[in-house]
Formats: C-alpha cells, structure tokens, sequence
C-alpha cells in the first residue's frame, strides 16, 4: 500500500453560467489528495493521511475518496472548516488564493500521526501543507520516522503565495528532499528555492544529500529524471491542454505506480534502478498527466482510459 499524506481541500475553479455570468465552482482537490485519487484510480493500493473536516465540503472530499477506492481509515476527522482555494487561470496556468486559518488539515499535530501498517511499503509528502504549522511539522516528523524503513517520495510543489517565511520551508524543503527516495520537483520550484546553477546541477546536489532518484518536470517540454546509474528524458505527450490543474499531481501517482509494477518500490529497489525501468516510469507518468490535463479540473484517469499502457 502506498499512503499519501498531504493536504484535502476544495479548489473553487472559475466558470461561466449558461448566461456568461463569471462564478466559481467547487472541485475536490489537494497536491496530495489528487494524487492519491489517481492512484485509486490506477488500480493501487492507497490510503490517505490528512485532517479532514465533517462539514459539506469534507464529507464531498470523503466521498471522492471512496468513489476512486481510497482507504482514508489514517485520517484525523474533527468539525473544524475545509480550507478552500481559489483558483485563477491565464491561458490554462493555475495562480491560487487560499483561505486555510483553523481548518482541519491546517491544525493536524504531531499528536494525530497513525501507526502503520505492515502492509504499508511507501508515503508520498508535499504541497502546501508543509507550508502551515502545525501541520508542516506533524509530515515532517512522520517523514522522519518511517523512511529509513519505507520509500518515500516527495514534491515540494511550491506555492509561494502561501508561504509566510520563505528561509524556513527552503530550509524544510531540504531536510525533506534529503530523507526521501524520490524527489520530483519542477523547473519553477528549483528555481524558488535556488538550488544550483542549472537544473541538473541542482539534481546532482540533491542526489548527493540522501535522495535516490531525482524527477524535474519542464511542462509541456517534458520530464529528466537523474540517479547514480545516469540521466534520461522523456519528451512530453501533445494534447489539447484545458487546464494544468492536477497535473503534477497526477504525474506523481502515474510514476508511483510505474515502479510498483516494475517492482521496484522497495528499499533494495531504489539501489537497483536502471534506464528502462525510469525510461518506462517516466513515460508512463507523462500520460498520466497528459490524460488528466486534457479535461477541466484534477480529474486524473482510470486504469481502463490509458491509451498505450
């Protein structure tokens, strides 16, 4: 089982009504829950981690999770509010206004991290819950207690509008990338944090802290990945782009369930990697996401709609 820990909320997405009025409509949404609905939907395995609210916008989020055969049995329910976030969108590029003071997923401590199962062989970390305390602390400190004993697999997936002390998540964002066996991160976020001279510099300075496998994403031109056997890339797949929300998201399931069918999402699997095995993964998560920004919304595919996998 794979376990997502990272924040649920409701993405308040610009539409028009049938008489062009300007409105905003509410989609489930989240880094992490995104990506733990893909996985579902890819046919894995996968629980959720978070704080989630009872009130109508987390009894939605609960429901989507059941619907894509998400397990949410390690997630804190309490009455406090579901954070939203406002989403405006220039040429299909997502900018994001977030309302998150006392929420559910904001308010998660160290107190409520869950005992894992045995049955658990990975976690996925980020988004922007590690940029709000206590809840930033509570994944840091779950991250550190299992990953000398499970894969875990972090995206910083930065978003600086959130962001309230930016030395402190940098310094975060590095204490994570070290501990994790994979890192998949963007042009744009490398350049937020301001990590090496060029992209690749700043890859091998990763993979030098800790880190196993090294994934930088450049949009529509595609994906590296860098590991101590080499480097390859991955041109990205053409579609006709509706929005990019999710995509990285659903990136983060399609090359998560890559490596589980290769069989290497395991400890001893993470020092055994090789060109084909990341040339596969990344291909495959490529049209994972190529899928899902392809229709408005994070709406990630199910297994039966991949094309060529």
């Amino acid at each position: 089982m794979i376990v997502c820990c990272g924040e649920a909320l409701i993405d308040m997405l610009p539409r028009k009504t049938e008489s062009g009025e300007k409105v905003f409509a509410p989609y489930v949404g989240g880094s992490v829950f995104n990506s733990a609905l893909a996985l579902g939907r890819l046919g894995v395995p996968v629980s959720f981690f978070s704080g989630l609210s009872d009130d109508l916008f987390g009894v939605r989020l609960q429901e989507a999770l059941r619907e894509s055969h998400v397990d949410f049995s390690y997630a804190r329910i309490t009455n406090r509010p579901t954070t939203l976030a406002f989403v405006s969108l220039d040429e299909g590029q997502a900018s994001y206004f977030f309302y998150d003071e006392n929420t559910a997923g904001r308010t998660l401590a160290n107190a409520d991290l869950p005992d894992l199962g045995n049955d658990v062989a990975a976690l996925l970390f980020g988004g922007i819950s590690l940029a709000t305390e206590p809840s930033g602390s509570a994944y840091e400190a779950l991250m550190a207690r299992e990953h000398a004993a499970r894969v875990t697999m972090f995206d910083p997936n930065i978003r600086p509008a959130f962001i309230k002390d930016a030395e402190a998540h940098r310094a975060r964002m590095q204490r994570m990338a070290a501990m994790a066996d994979i890192v998949k991160i963007s042009e744009e976020d490398l350049d937020w944090l301001g990590i090496g001279a060029s992209y690749s510099e700043a890859a091998a300075d990763i993979l030098a802290s800790g880190a196993k496998l090294i994934i930088v994403t450049s949009g529509a031109r595609g994906a590296s990945a860098y590991w101590a056997g080499g480097t390859v890339s991955v041109k990205a797949e053409r579609v006709d782009v509706v929005d990019t929300v999710g995509a990285g998201d659903a990136f983060n399931a399609g090359m998560l369930t890559a490596m589980r069918q290769a069989g290497v999402l395991t400890k001893q699997g993470m020092a055994q990697l090789n060109e084909e095995i990341v040339r596969e993964a990344l291909a495959f998560a490529g049209h994972v996401a190529a899928l899902t920004v392809s229709r408005a919304g994070a709406n990630p595919p199910w297994r039966g709609e991949l094309l060529t996998f």
